[in-house]
């Protein structure tokens, strides 16, 4: 398991051509997300067909791209990225990331408790 200590994580609305990598999608964050790539800060990017997803994040010295591809079924995106009215980028929380991950569609509930530790990312 790797495990990276991200602050935010921050899904992208729009749809993004897989083919992208590090220097593209650097570009992406600066100039489309208005965001600072540098920052610690994890990037998620999906595909046209939601069956794919790429993750930027900054790791004190350099960049990592993470992939994933789903073989059934697509990625289920949280309600607040699918609304007309949603900025760019929507803050995800470290939950709905894990549920993206999963597939498993994330619908309004509400939290019973706030946890201020800051949790790592987990890539298994």
């Amino acid at each position: 398991m790797i495990a990276f200590p991200i602050h935010r994580i921050y899904l992208a609305r729009a749809v993004v051509d897989m083919r992208k990598s590090f220097d593209s999608l650097i570009d992406l964050v600066q100039h489309q997300l208005k965001r600072d790539p540098y920052a610690g800060e994890a990037f998620v990017f999906v595909g046209r067909d939601r069956r794919r997803l790429k993750v930027l994040l900054w790791d004190r010295d350099g960049f990592w791209v993470l992939a994933k591809r789903l073989e059934k079924g697509g990625f289920a995106l949280p309600v607040a990225a699918l609304s007309k009215d949603a900025c760019e980028v929507i803050e995800m929380d470290h939950a709905s990331w894990g549920l993206l991950l999963e597939g498993i569609r994330m619908l309004t509930a509400n939290r019973s408790h706030h946890d201020t530790r800051i949790p790592s990312l987990s890539i298994h």
